[in-house]
C-alpha cells in the first residue's frame, strides 16, 4: 500500500482531487463532522478545557466556530483534541486498506502535525486566488475571519510545494483534473516498478 497525501490551501479543492484518484480516500474534514455528532470522548474533552463553549452532545458546529473566534488560543486547543482522534481513525482506516495498492489522504494539517511519513506521495493542489474566494464565498456560513484563523495554523503554502512530489493545477474541471491525476499514477507505477518509491 502507498500513501498519496494531498497539500494545498483552503479551498484549493483537495478533496475533489482526492476523490479523482479512484482509490480510497481519508477525508479528515469528514471524520472531524462525524467525531462531533457521534464521539462522547471528544465531547468531554472539549467540555474539560473549553467549559464556556461546550455543555451539549451532539456538539454544534456553531459552538466550535463561536470557539474559535472568540479567543485564539481555542483552535489550537480544538486542534490538539480533535486531531488525536483522528490519528486513532487514520490507523483503522490504513488497517482496513492495507491490501489496497493506493490509499489517499485528504488531511489538511497533514504536514503540520507530522501526520506524513517517509516515502509518502505529496501532491500539491494549486489553484488561483480569485477562484478559491469564488467557492469560499458560495459555502454556507462561510466567515473571513475564521478562515484566517485556520489559515495562520497551516504551513505557508511555498513550502509545502516546494515539498511536494507533484503539482496539480486545478482549475475545478473534472477532464482536466483527471489528467493529471492519470499522468501522475502512470509516472508512479513506473517509478515504483523501478524501486524509486
Amino acid at each position: 500500500m502507498k500513501r498519496i497525501g494531498i497539500l494545498g490551501g483552503i479551498g484549493s479543492g483537495k478533496s475533489f482531487v482526492a476523490n479523482s484518484f479512484g482509490y480510497p480516500v481519508f477525508n479528515a474534514d469528514k471524520e472531524v463532522s462525524l467525531l462531533y455528532k457521534k464521539n462522547k470522548i471528544v465531547f468531554n474533552k472539549l467540555k474539560k478545557n473549553l467549559p464556556k463553549y461546550f455543555d451539549k452532545f451532539p456538539i454544534d458546529k456553531d459552538e466550535v466556530i463561536k470557539a474559535i473566534l472568540d479567543k485564539n488560543q481555542n483552535l489550537g486547543k480544538i486542534i490538539k483534541i480533535v486531531h488525536n482522534e483522528i490519528r486513532k481513525r487514520l490507523i483503522l482506516f490504513l488497517k482496513k486498506n492495507k491490501n489496497k495498492r493506493f490509499v489517499v489522504l485528504d488531511i489538511p494539517l497533514l504536514l503540520e502535525n507530522k501526520i506524513n511519513k517517509h516515502g509518502d506521495i505529496l501532491i500539491f493542489v494549486e489553484s488561483k486566488k480569485i477562484d478559491i474566494l469564488t467557492r469560499l464565498k458560495k459555502r454556507k456560513n462561510f466567515n473571513y475571519k475564521l478562515f484566517n484563523k485556520f489559515k495562520n495554523v497551516q504551513l505557508p503554502l511555498d513550502y509545502k510545494k516546494k515539498k511536494s512530489h507533484f503539482i496539480i493545477k486545478n482549475n475545478f474541471k473534472k477532464k482536466i483534473v483527471l489528467s493529471y491525476v492519470k499522468n501522475i499514477l502512470t509516472i508512479i507505477k513506473y517509478e515504483r516498478s523501478n524501486n524509486r518509491y
